[in-house]
């Protein structure tokens, strides 16, 4: 009798969800791994639809390999940290001299890695039995199953710890969510691999999002990177990634594979897919040939590669040759070079960063680089141009530097028929018009109208509304983009003239969150002078250094007037800042909003000038630790920091005194054994009697 038909009577619930569970994974397995369709779509569907239907009814009796997690639907607060048992190392890299004919000369790093590993075994270059692999241009994710159940997956991060996007990687339709571990005998195996899109998925989506009219994406791997760390799981479900595997890190067992290639071979009959262009190869010779073969044949591979990767092929001697740094010394990156091709310089437009920074953009006629079709390429700056003597109308070489950021190379001047003008940088801002400036030593050109250039103003209102600043909670990156392309917001006293209506009227708001907002916004009008400095966002003038000049100062009115001398009497600012200083006041339209905001009732209470100097505090590191019973640790914290001194995190040599309170740990310990002065809180109590003292009016 056919289980998809019997009678819920006949057979337990638990019974057929198992079963359907198995069957939709067998035929996922064959269908995304092998090519093979066991069943037609519309049986498969039907059977799909009848456990979802069955896990809704019965919730406790659901799979953890359960198929329908393919869907995603899950949104996510954030990622957890996974620490990784054993490190994701990144494999040391070779590279090829492509304009030497010999051989030994043009592959010479190759050949001294054949022979540091030929060191070691002594059986002579020709004979390393070596497994040769593409080097995927994707993302590196480590997925841990549990008695063959998929458990666990997180991404490289920095080698040691990894973002958790277990639910993510388990929409991927080729990654098996269990298998039947009777093969490895093992609780616990770790598979390593790369996710990534191919090149014509690539291209599909890419053709939608212009039909769409919508963003085009980069490049694949950036794709792949953003949607495996998509909060929306709905979201990765719908985008076509794969996933490579390419080793077992580890088992709670030892597999039975005495080679790496015995391996590959173990992952295939688990259900994962591995590369067609894995070789078994000996002798550094055919490696040279492989090389050569993936570097001819790299635009035409189903997905995107920057290089090949070489392996040892037996255990024991990648065991016997263990690891160097934080790479193993049994492994190397072949990596290809980065592919020049020659096109035309269209025009080149200078673009305005969200920091004010301005960049040469070279608009080129479309051109295939190392698969990718380039449409313009970065020129940094000024100087860059005129050293490479890059003019529009020229015909220029480009390259994916890093086989990622297309760049100009050279210009080819001898291919010039008629004179062409040298280009020079605006004289002003090509957003908004404003003044340009140029920091004493860089190359960078900044616009200096950062709170009303229309190219910065979405970065200037965020930050005018962070935590440091006026802190309004509900004013996010997100909201305030939302705000700005509604056109709620063009600066940054739009904020205070916000409404209820207008907010209700936009996505994601209803009336609460509204109100909320508008009230938020509000309540901030009331703030302090070091928040309003810092909430300018004038270039190098951070939380401390705002705090420094609210003190030197008293008023926004008087650092207004501040000469450069007079600032660079204040603590921690020099030339450089106070210029900075000086450059953003000096601009009309920086003022216009200062004194708008007034208008719309943002005030603080005015400082005092004050006796700021006290021989134990100004100038002196110190670190406090453990509760207080009469006082608050940021009270502590701020009160000398008003004193010129500095608060640090953490306990060193440079530390001069520590406050310790009741519970104290780590630092009271540490403080100790460097004999660091300490303080307790009767002793905190009379230094601040005595700051409070010594303040004059």
């Amino acid at each position: 009798m056919d289980l998809f038909t019997v009678n819920e009577n006949e057979i337990t619930v638990g019974a057929k969800i198992s079963q359907l569970t198995s069957d939709l994974n067998k035929f996922n397995l064959y269908y995304h791994t092998y090519d093979q369709s066991l069943i037609s779509d519309e049986e498969y569907d039907r059977l799909f639809k009848e456990l979802q239907e069955l896990e809704l009814k019965y919730p406790d009796l659901v799979q953890p390999d359960t198929p329908t997690q393919r869907v995603g639907g899950r949104v996510l607060d954030g990622f957890s940290q996974i620490t990784h048992e054993l490190p994701m190392l990144s494999l040391s890299n070779v590279f090829s001299v492509m304009n030497e004919v010999e051989s030994s000369l043009r592959h010479k790093e190759l050949f001294q890695f054949a022979e540091r590993v030929d060191k070691e075994l002594g059986v002579g270059i020709d004979q390393i039995n070596f497994v040769a692999m593409p080097k995927f241009d994707g993302v590196a994710i480590s997925l841990i199953y549990e008695n063959g159940v998929l458990t666990k997956a997180a991404t490289r991060g920095d080698g040691y710890t990894g973002e958790d996007v277990t639910q993510n990687v388990k929409t991927v339709r080729n990654i098996p969510l269990s298998f039947t571990n009777d093969l490895t005998r093992s609780e616990i195996i770790e598979v390593r691999g790369e996710i990534l899109i191919l090149t014509e998925d690539f291209i599909k989506l890419n053709v939608e999002q212009q039909q769409k009219g919508e963003k085009i994406y980069a490049n694949p791997r950036n794709l792949a990177a953003g949607t495996i760390r998509q909060l929306d799981t709905s979201m990765t479900a719908l985008r076509p990634l794969r996933f490579f595997a390419y080793s077992i890190a580890r088992c709670s067992d030892e597999v039975k594979c005495n080679t790496f290639y015995e391996e590959l071979e173990l992952l295939k009959k688990l259900g994962f897919t591995i590369s067609n262009d894995c070789r078994l190869l000996s002798g550094i010779k055919e490696l040279v040939i492989y090389y050569e073969e993936m570097l001819t044949k790299r635009n035409l591979l189903e997905f995107g590669i920057d290089g090949v990767v070489y392996k040892i092929n037996s255990i024991a001697e990648q065991k016997r040759l263990g690891f160097v740094s934080r790479a193993p010394r049994f492994a190397i990156a072949h990596k290809f070079p980065a592919e020049e091709v020659e096109s035309e310089i269209i025009n080149i437009e200078v673009q305005v960063g969200r920091t004010g920074a301005l960049t040469p953009v070279a608009r080129i006629k479309p051109v295939n680089v190392a698969g990718v079709v380039v449409t313009n390429a970065t020129l940094h700056n000024q100087e860059e141009i005129h050293r490479k003597d890059i003019r529009i109308g020229d015909k220029v070489i480009v390259r994916r530097a890093g086989d990622v950021i297309p760049e100009i190379v050279r210009s080819i001047p001898e291919a010039r028929t008629r004179e062409l003008d040298v280009f020079h940088m605006p004289l002003s801002c090509p957003a908004c018009g404003s003044h340009l400036v140029q920091e004493s030593g860089e190359t960078i050109i900044r616009c200096s109208a950062g709170l009303y250039c229309i190219a910065q103003k979405k970065q200037a209102i965020t930050h005018f509304a962070s935590k440091l600043a006026f802190n309004i909670d509900g004013l996010g990156e997100k909201i305030v983009e939302q705000l700005v392309d509604a056109r709620l917001i063009n600066s940054i006293p739009d904020i205070f003239r916000l409404t209820e209506i207008q907010l209700i009227s936009l996505e994601r708001f209803a009336a609460k969150s509204a109100r909320n907002l508008v009230e938020a916004i509000n309540n901030s009008k009331n703030t302090t002078l070091p928040r309003l400095i810092y909430a300018l966002g004038i270039r190098h003038v951070g939380e401390a250094s705002a705090k420094d000049l609210a003190k030197a100062f008293g008023s926004i009115d008087k650092l207004l007037r501040a000469t450069k001398e007079e600032l660079m009497q204040v603590n921690d600012i020099g030339e450089v800042v106070a210029e900075s200083i000086l450059n953003f006041f000096a601009e009309e339209h920086n003022c216009i909003v200062i004194d708008e905001l007034k208008q719309l009732g943002v005030n603080y209470p005015e400082l005092a000038a004050k006796n700021l100097f006290n021989p134990q505090v100004t100038g002196k590191t110190y670190v406090i630790t453990g509760s207080f019973v009469n006082h608050k640790r940021d009270e502590i914290k701020a009160r000398l920091e008003e004193f010129g001194a500095k608060v640090a995190g953490s306990v060193s040599k440079k530390t001069d005194y520590v406050i310790v309170g009741e519970d104290a740990g780590s630092k009271l310990e540490k403080a100790r054994e460097l004999g660091v002065t300490l303080i307790d809180e009767e002793r905190l109590g009379t230094l601040l009697a005595e700051l409070d003292g010594s303040k004059t009016g």
